[in-house]
């Protein structure tokens, strides 16, 4: 070429999809967000179109919002829209009058949906990969979470202040709320926390008190009322335990237990997606005091129920109960995961 001209490289071309190639399905409520992180993905890897399949019974948002067109077409819905998904929605047929309860015949239906779709899908010649809503029945559904621990870790050993980054660092969070929804989150970071805090056994020396201190403690904040507690809780435990012999814990069941699973149903709300007062409230006082956008369904509970237990002592508390003080006074520091969610809000546009 001639001097001063410029030419462009060859860029290597995406690899051609072809009949066979995954297409990527999976499920969940109008406004979910892990259908996003689905297509998400699926985008990233230059998969075929995948298909979202949305329920819209699921939950309360649909019911609450006062323009249900809106809710339809707007927050997560336009999201996976603008990035490319086949978006689907269901409706629930009417429940017939046997015995099976509303929830069960809505999930048996949810489910002769799914199966017809994913059949549909095979006659087409496409090869469907089937991830659970929420991807917690998923074998591989906590293992994000379990690295999210070591994510944890890294922060704890950044400096308090940036401007000041020979300063001491944060320090180890010995409080970490989350959302506790289908499970997976919640038990993947149980998982998680029990590795890195069994190499930290092994690695710290005898001049440290970290190991010294109790477990970090993990409780997850439940985002549905529809279920029991001990239902929730037995679910993260097998989530847990499963996350927990994928990243080489060795006897799972003794080292994972019950004692470890910490869930508070306080903050769960009138539904599933449906905004109540005092989530709308807390919302609204992150927004406006710290610049922290939450959403409706899971991190705007969250911070409910984590406010609620700074407020009222039930962390200090806790932490006397389990020695803490004893060991290291009442320097306790409590960490919020944010699960996102926030593409969901102009959905909400009319309750928040």
């Amino acid at each position: 070429p001639d001097h001063g001209t410029l030419t462009t490289p060859p860029q290597p071309q995406p690899p051609k999809k072809t009949e066979k190639d995954v297409t990527l399905v999976t499920e969940g409520a109008l406004q979910s967000n892990h259908t996003i992180q689905v297509t998400s993905i699926a985008n990233h890897l230059n998969l075929s179109r995948p298909v979202i399949i949305l329920h819209k019974a699921t939950g309360g948002g649909y019911a609450q919002a006062t323009d249900k067109s809106l809710f339809e077409r707007t927050g997560n819905v336009q999201i996976a829209k603008l990035l490319g998904a086949d978006v689907r929605v269901l409706d629930s047929a009417t429940v017939s009058t046997s015995s099976t309860s509303k929830e069960e015949k809505e999930e048996e239906e949810e489910e002769d949906g799914v199966h017809s779709i994913l059949t549909t899908l095979q006659n087409e010649g496409k090869n469907p990969y089937w991830i659970p809503s929420g991807a917690s029945l998923h074998p591989l559904g906590g293992l994000g979470y379990a690295r999210c621990a070591f994510e944890i870790a890294l922060q704890e050993k950044q400096p308090q202040s940036l401007s000041q980054p020979e300063g001491s660092n944060l320090g180890r969070f010995d409080y970490i709320f989350l959302a506790c929804g289908s499970g997976s989150t919640h038990g993947g970071l149980i998982a998680g926390l029990k590795l890195l805090e069994k190499q930290e056994t092994t690695t710290t020396t005898t001049t440290t008190t970290t190991t010294s201190l109790p477990p970090r403690k993990i409780i997850g904040i439940l985002t549905s009322p529809t279920r029991s507690r001990s239902y929730h809780e037995n679910r993260v435990l097998q989530f847990a335990r499963q996350a927990g012999r994928l990243i080489g814990l060795e006897d799972v069941e003794r080292e994972i237990t019950m004692q470890d699973v910490h869930i508070d149903e306080r903050f769960a709300g009138t539904a599933y997606g449906e905004v109540d007062d005092a989530t709308r409230d807390m919302m609204r006082l992150m927004a406006r005091e710290e610049a922290v956008l939450l959403d409706p369904v899971y991190t705007g509970k969250v911070a409910r129920g984590m406010v609620h237990w700074v407020r009222e002592g039930e962390i200090s508390r806790d932490w006397v109960a389990r020695g803490g003080w004893e060991r290291d006074g009442g320097n306790v520091k409590v960490l919020m995961v944010h699960t996102g969610g926030q593409s969901a809000l102009s959905a909400y546009a009319d309750v928040v």
